[in-house]
């Protein structure tokens, strides 16, 4: 067994996570999130703010540079206080409507759309599209998917919140896991990844930091997305 060694914060050690996390496939949806070793989605301060890492926010960069779009759902918008990313588009799944607490000002035209049900009132931020899903109240992960590829969006990371993320799971939609580890003992109320069903996957990567953070790539074992949409 070998260990490889690289600086997050140099230039050559963004190029090694790149590479490590490097998909050339012209469709895909990968979930990348992070949780606690008991599980938890969220720190104390109630978001994952408080259980990141400056590596951590590097992977998440180097991901979203991979992807078309960020999927993630409005509770974690609010929560969160989600900003436009640099370099994907992102599309905002909601049964309501409802986006407050965001920080998506001036967003790009074309750039974020708000995924929501037919019957749904929606008064997004001034440069946020709003889409029309499905009769609702839920829209399924496969009318998602739908909507982004008839844009062109067809590498997809999805960020959660865990809700949504299960979804795409149970629906076996999910390519690749990628997953944050925090080396931090928490009330774990809202598991990271509520499952209902057992998921075979297999193992296509692992990084440990000197925090004791860890990275971990799951591959599903079953068929990929380009196969299955």
């Amino acid at each position: 067994m070998t260990a490889e060694s690289a600086d997050a914060a140099t230039d050559e050690g963004r190029a090694w996570l790149t590479a490590r996390y490097a998909d050339d496939r012209p469709a895909f949806v990968r979930m990348n999130m992070v949780a606690t070793l008991t599980g938890a989605a969220a720190g104390g301060d109630g978001t994952s703010d408080s259980i990141t890492s400056p590596t951590d926010r590097t992977v998440l960069g180097v991901i979203r540079r991979a992807a078309d779009v960020v999927v993630v759902g409005a509770a974690t918008v609010r929560a969160e206080g989600y900003v436009v990313p640099r370099t994907a588009s992102l599309a905002i799944v909601s049964r309501t409507g409802r986006i407050d607490g965001h920080r998506l000002a001036a967003a790009s035209v074309g750039r974020v759309v708000l995924l929501v049900p037919e019957s749904a009132a929606a008064s997004p931020p001034e440069g946020v599209e709003v889409v029309r899903v499905g009769p609702g109240p839920d829209i399924a992960p496969r009318e998602v998917l739908a909507s982004l590829a008839e844009r062109g969006w067809r590498r997809v990371v999805c960020e959660g919140g865990p809700a949504l993320a299960a979804q795409f799971a149970a629906a076996g939609l999910i390519d690749e896991y990628c997953v944050t580890v925090a080396p931090s003992l928490t009330p774990a109320e809202r598991p990271f990844l509520p499952l209902g069903t057992h998921v075979e996957t297999d193992v296509a990567g692992m990084i440990v930091d000197e925090a004791g953070f860890s990275y971990l790539r799951l591959r599903a074992r079953r068929g990929g997305a380009a196969n299955r949409r």
